[in-house]
């Protein structure tokens, strides 16, 4: 290059100086920056937190997605300031706005137009002065009701939002989540840079919205979706001799619920709704395994802890489907020769002033009703305390209120039943079905309570007298049964949050498991339904429950043991416990089953789910939604920073300008030096 050029450069440069002056004031932020990923860092926050997913049924879909086969990207805009919107925004929700926005963007459609994306604040803070949040609705699953008034309000605090499908993306911030937004949008008020805009990425594309699959029985023939289920699990005490059916003892069946529902597919904790009676029906059970000589009561105890309800009763009628089949799920147990069913719903919000108040609610009047109805008296007044009351609901009200004794009911309108809740004419749990009903939301005393009333319950069933005065319901015999408090509240911290969670001592003495948080959500069916299932599509909580109740419904013959290393014993009336969390099981004699939870519409063939027509004579089948969950490929949410394309273009228009003056400076300039040194 000669120097007339040289020149000319430096003239040049000097030149942009003036009119382009760059700006390096992250200079001090680049220095730091030792790879790309450092830089992606830097520029873009990944927002942990809970999807809201799309989930379908045979009419339609409810839930929410992205309404393209792309990723949405949108400005983020609080709530509080949302005026006239002229493009999609990310708008921040918080949780005592959630039900009002969700029911305007319903009813004003022109409003769902401008919203490109949903973060929803929650916490702690919001349930103190919230007077109720419930999305589910007044009559949760009223299609299943045997009764006819189905207008009734069990739940007066729905607003029945989840039941809707949104064209958009909703996301509930965690606690990590909620911090990382709020740092990123106070950076950009400390800025005030009026050319950039903070925006929201969502990628939570559906693959039933990529393929225009909007209804359960079309994605399944094109394989996007999988239906909702799981396995539920039952066992008895003492163990059912399965290969005879000589001396079968009327059965008393026990029953709770694991699954919740949420607007949040794994943020479901359910406490009071259902898992307060999960607990207290594992706390019985712990307090039954330490009587002795349960095989000498005129009884049989069946306990069955069911999935699925939440979702048209799956676990319950599929239970009751596979006893007509007399499946393999269900070797040992009748229809006919169960007697009574008692189950136990809420029960964590029953403690008031110091008593712990629950309310009995029957199927009809039989004997086998008031007999479970004088057990519960019985029970009661056993406690010295005198800190627990069993009341009969109010006979005013149309029925059982929603619980999987309902499927019972539609099955046989005949059966004896009674359930235990804390509540009467309405529900109180005020966060029904709702992200918030987690652990701060229960009493673990009302669980104890419960717990020890139902073991002691179970007892006095179990002894199939008639006489309430006799010596096997004597104070003496009530008075050695204790549930452990310890027990139950440890359970509660492992089944209600994510620390300790799943990952609690007691969860992880009998299972490995493969989440730490229990999102309580019934899941998906992902394989063949089998009652020896592939342990690898069995949720935790109910891989859990099953080595559980095996161990402590077991019997040992001979005061011996064996191991069993590859999860099978030698014996057909075995079974191996422990066997994910030690290098060995144990075989144990117990009579625990998985039972397959899904609707009894579907049939899974040749890897493959199909709609089974319907038929009359299955009354809940003719109601059956089916429904079933959206497959998806990633769900992910980040926030950065982007310039305005105003202000991108103003820099193009700059830098072309710039570059036009340097090139006529360029020219001008050599030229100018040419005549000077010529001139020399």
């Amino acid at each position: 290059m000669g120097l007339p050029r040289l020149v000319a450069v430096a003239f040049t440069l000097a030149l942009v100086s003036i009119f382009l002056p760059l700006p390096f004031s992250l200079a001090g932020e680049i220095t730091s920056i030792e790879s790309v990923p450092d830089l992606q860092k830097l520029m873009y926050v990944a927002v942990d937190g809970y999807p809201c997913v799309r989930l379908l049924n045979l009419s339609g879909e409810i839930g929410c997605s992205n309404p393209g086969l792309s990723k949405v990207v949108a400005p983020l805009i609080k709530l509080k300031d949302v005026k006239d919107l002229v493009e999609p925004h990310t708008v921040l929700v918080t949780a005592d706005e959630m039900e009002d926005f969700f029911t305007r963007v319903s009813n004003d459609l022109s409003f769902a137009s401008k919203i490109g994306g949903v973060l929803i604040e929650s916490g702690s803070s919001f349930q103190q002065k919230l007077k109720g949040l419930s999305p589910d609705k007044m009559f949760p699953q009223a299609e299943f009701s045997p009764y006819k008034n189905v207008e009734y309000k069990w739940n007066p605090m729905a607003s029945s939002i989840m039941w809707k499908a949104y064209n958009f993306p909703v996301y509930l911030l965690s606690e990590s989540g909620i911090t990382a937004v709020q740092k990123f949008l106070s950076k950009k008020d400390m800025k005030h840079k009026t050319y950039t805009s903070d925006v929201a990425e969502f990628n939570m594309v559906m693959e039933t919205t990529k393929a225009g699959t909007h209804n359960s029985e079309a994605c399944l023939q094109e394989g996007t979706c999988l239906p909702l289920g799981g396995y539920s699990v039952w066992s008895s005490l003492p163990p059912i001799n399965v290969s005879s059916s000589n001396n079968r003892k009327p059965i008393v069946l026990t029953v709770a619920s694991m699954d919740s529902a949420s607007f949040f597919r794994d943020k479901s904790f359910g406490a009071d709704s259902p898992i307060s009676g999960l607990v207290a029906f594992l706390g019985a059970v712990d307090a039954l395994s330490r009587v002795v000589g349960f095989s000498n009561l005129k009884k049989q105890l069946v306990f069955l802890v069911l999935t699925g309800e939440t979702w048209g009763y799956l676990g319950s009628r599929r239970f009751l489907h596979e006893l007509d089949l007399h499946s393999d799920a269900v070797a040992g147990l009748s229809d006919t020769m169960i007697e009574t069913v008692l189950e136990i719903g809420s029960v964590g919000k029953g403690s008031s002033g110091g008593i712990n108040t629950f309310f009995a609610h029957k199927t009809r009047v039989s004997s086998a009703t008031n007999m479970t109805l004088d057990a519960l008296k019985i029970a009661q007044d056993s406690f010295t305390s005198k800190n627990i009351k069993i009341l009969s609901a109010d006979k005013t009200n149309p029925g059982i209120p929603p619980s999987s004794t309902m499927a019972f009911m539609k099955k046989n309108p005949q059966t004896s039943a009674v359930v235990l809740e804390d509540f009467d004419t309405k529900f109180v749990n005020k966060f029904y079905h709702s992200h918030l009903d987690d652990l701060s939301n229960v009493n673990s005393s009302s669980v104890v309570a419960a717990a020890s009333v139902v073991a002691r319950t179970l007892y006095i069933l179990a002894t199939g007298s008639k006489d309430t005065s006799s010596s096997a319901t004597s104070s003496s015999a009530l008075g050695s049964i204790h549930v452990n408090a310890s027990f139950v509240e440890e359970l509660l911290a492992c089944l209600l949050s994510c620390e300790p969670g799943l990952s609690c001592n007691l969860v992880k003495d009998y299972i490995s498991p493969t989440n730490t948080c229990p999102g309580n959500y019934a899941g998906v069916m992902s394989g063949e339904p089998s009652s020896n299932p592939y342990l690898g599509s069995v949720s935790d909580v109910s891989r859990f429950l099953w080595n559980f109740l095996a161990e402590k419904t077991s019997v040992q013959k001979g005061n011996t043991t064996s191991s069993c290393s590859k999860g099978t014993c030698s014996r057909t009336d075995q079974v191996c416990i422990k066997a994910e969390s030690n290098k060995e099981g144990t075989c144990v004699v117990s009579t625990t089953r998985y039972v397959p939870a899904y609707s009894t519409r579907l049939k899974y063939a040749d890897g493959a789910w199909t709609i089974l027509p319907q038929n009359t004579s299955d009354s809940m089948g003719m109601v059956d939604p089916v429904w079933t969950e959206s497959n998806w490929n990633t769900i992910s949410v980040q926030v950065y920073t982007v310039q305005h394309s105003a202000y991108d273009n103003a820099v193009l228009v700059a830098g072309i300008t710039v570059t036009l003056l340097a090139y006529i400076g360029i020219m001008v300039a050599e030229s100018f030096i040419a005549k000077a040194l010529k001139q020399d």
